[in-house]
């Protein structure tokens, strides 16, 4: 049975030269990089060539960037760094209603600890938020402003470079932060375009290892630690350092700062043809986000988003799975959730129509063949579920 992966917006498979990267860290870069003999000074030039290597993906100083355990950790550390740092001053925070749950639930959290959360609703069907709606909702006690860069579910690519500009032109002393996991590595980064104070990015989403992320925080804010217990990361993010993750994400910055015009356009070129593909032989088939053949770069490249009219997203999984096919419905992070996705309702979708939504993401692993067994096997799959429904009057898939 022929398997393919299309789930790049979970996670990525590690590149054999970052696993070669790796492989060696873990047998010869095996000093604690705090260690003032050898052996530590080798893990610490290791980690140091690797903080360069992710920063001049994202056009930052290596001593803007702080190493975390993900993309997680990061948006955690940028929102309560934040929060916790500049209470004195103000306590309303403002994000999107579309944002990942590393955001969403972290706010909610700091709500519950008597912070004020103002979530933005975007635009029907693609997901935009309106900088000139952010300014509105600015208030004297605002401290932070969070908006993704692009979005893990539909794909959508927010203006946050407008964003930004929008809100420091009407609050200088607002703190402005984007997670980018979903957006580097598959697309240019830099944050100086962007104007961002906080950037948040992860490494298993451009072919490097899991468990290990970043955070840019550029200098000129009140910004706090999570953590006490070392002097690591410059007193910000304390702990041994994960030298072999850390190597591992170097490596992948590298390869992708190399590589990325070449992966936007294979990835493209495969997401359109699987969408068209289905658009043509699925009826009853819509697309979530940005559409793909007219977004241009307001869309991410690998990313398709598509509600099936009558069958539920978790039957096709498995049927697919059954398959050889890899996809997911909605994000990795709340699999096995029975709620519809809260972005794919946030842009409009009636709940019904919303539990039959799917996300494929495409990438360097994926082929033409591919595309060409996708569109053989996913018609069939929904052509024999809708044959068990009663309830299904439309077309023949």
């Amino acid at each position: 049975m022929r398997r393919v992966y299309a789930d790049h917006a979970a996670t990525t498979r590690v590149h054999p030269e970052v696993a070669q990267a790796m492989l060696q860290a873990l047998n010869e870069d095996f000093g604690n990089p705090s260690s003032l003999h050898a052996y530590g000074r080798s893990g610490r030039k290791a980690v140091e060539m690797a903080r360069e290597q992710v920063a001049v993906l994202i056009g930052a100083r290596p001593a803007e960037l702080f190493f975390t355990s993900g993309g997680t950790e990061a948006d955690n550390w940028a929102l309560r760094g934040v929060a916790w740092a500049n209470r004195a001053r103000g306590n309303h925070i403002i994000t999107t209603a579309v944002e990942h749950h590393a955001v969403l639930d972290c706010a909610d959290a700091l709500e519950r600890e008597g912070f004020s959360v103002t979530r933005l609703p975007v635009a029907p069907g693609t997901g935009y938020v309106d900088p000139a709606a952010v300014v509105a909702a600015l208030r004297p006690e605002t401290i932070l402003v969070s908006v993704m860069l692009v979005n893990n579910e539909i794909g959508t690519v927010m203006d946050v470079g407008a964003v930004c500009a929008a809100v420091k032109a009407a609050a200088p002393g607002v703190v402005v932060h984007t997670d980018a996991v979903q957006a580097v590595g598959s697309m240019p980064v830099n944050v100086h375009d962007l104007g961002v104070d906080l950037l948040s990015l992860s490494a298993h989403k451009i072919y490097g290892p899991k468990g290990v992320g970043a955070l840019y925080v550029r200098k000129g804010f009140r910004f706090t630690g999570l953590l006490q217990g070392g002097g690591q990361e410059r007193r910000l993010r304390p702990g041994t350092e994960n030298v072999p993750g850390i190597i591992g994400f170097g490596k992948a910055a590298e390869l992708a700062r190399r590589e990325l015009a070449g992966r936007i356009e294979h990835a493209r070129t495969l997401r359109d043809r699987f969408a068209r593909g289905v658009l043509a032989q699925i009826p009853g088939v819509t697309v979530n986000g940005p559409d793909p053949f007219t977004a241009g770069d307001h869309r991410q490249p690998g990313n398709l988003n598509i509600c099936v009219e009558n069958v539920f997203a978790e039957t096709m999984l498995l049927r697919l799975d059954m398959k050889g096919v890899a996809c997911s419905a909605g994000s990795a992070c709340t699999a096995g959730a029975t709620e519809p996705s809260h972005v794919v309702l946030a842009v409009g979708v009636p709940t019904e129509l919303a539990h039959t939504s799917l996300r494929f993401s495409f990438g360097q692993a994926n082929t033409e063949d591919d595309i060409d067994y996708l569109l053989a096997v996913f018609p069939e799959v929904v052509r024999s579920l809708r044959a068990m429904s009663p309830s299904y009057t439309g077309g023949e898939a």
